[in-house]
């Protein structure tokens, strides 16, 4: 029988191996801090894990200031999201996603906030739909941002 300990490293792990890795592609100041690092809108580009060909960029809210810089502030739940095909889609895999399956997350503050992006597929429409959104641990946020990938013939 497993350890109480190594049941929770594994679930940590679990929930972090199957949503997407984000890279920054830029980011502007939006205010100024002398001593320490300005707050920003930060933009990453991910790709989806189990759809090749489709890539999605995020805009969000980052916090500077003291806290910021130590790890302790609590971004803004605001984000946006636009989502593209780049490549070719396997429409033979598109049956077997599961609507609401998280591709991406992340922390937006030190334990309980998490920026997630899930994925819905359209079947009717033969359309990806990407849906940005903040979850708390008591009180989440309805703001939210989507994008929608037609599936397309990809030459």
């Amino acid at each position: 029988m497993k350890s109480p300990l190594k049941k929770l490293a594994f679930g940590i792990l679990a929930m972090f191996a199957f949503s997407a890795v984000a890279e920054e592609i830029g980011a502007v100041s939006t205010t100024f801090n002398l001593l320490s690092p300005n707050s920003k809108i930060v933009i990453e580009a991910f790709d989806d894990p189990d759809v090749a060909g489709v890539t999605c960029h995020v805009s969000k809210a980052q916090t500077g200031g003291l806290k910021g810089a130590v790890g302790l502030a609590e971004d803004p739940s605001e984000a946006s999201i636009a989502c593209r095909q780049i490549g070719a889609i396997d429409v033979a895999k598109l049956a077997s996603l599961k609507n609401g399956d998280t591709v991406f997350k992340e922390s937006r503050s030190l334990i309980f906030k998490k920026l997630q992006v899930v994925r819905f597929y359209d079947k009717k429409r033969n359309v990806l739909v990407y849906l940005a959104y903040s979850d708390k641990l008591i009180d989440g946020s309805p703001k939210n941002s989507i994008s929608s990938v037609p599936v397309m013939r990809w030459n």
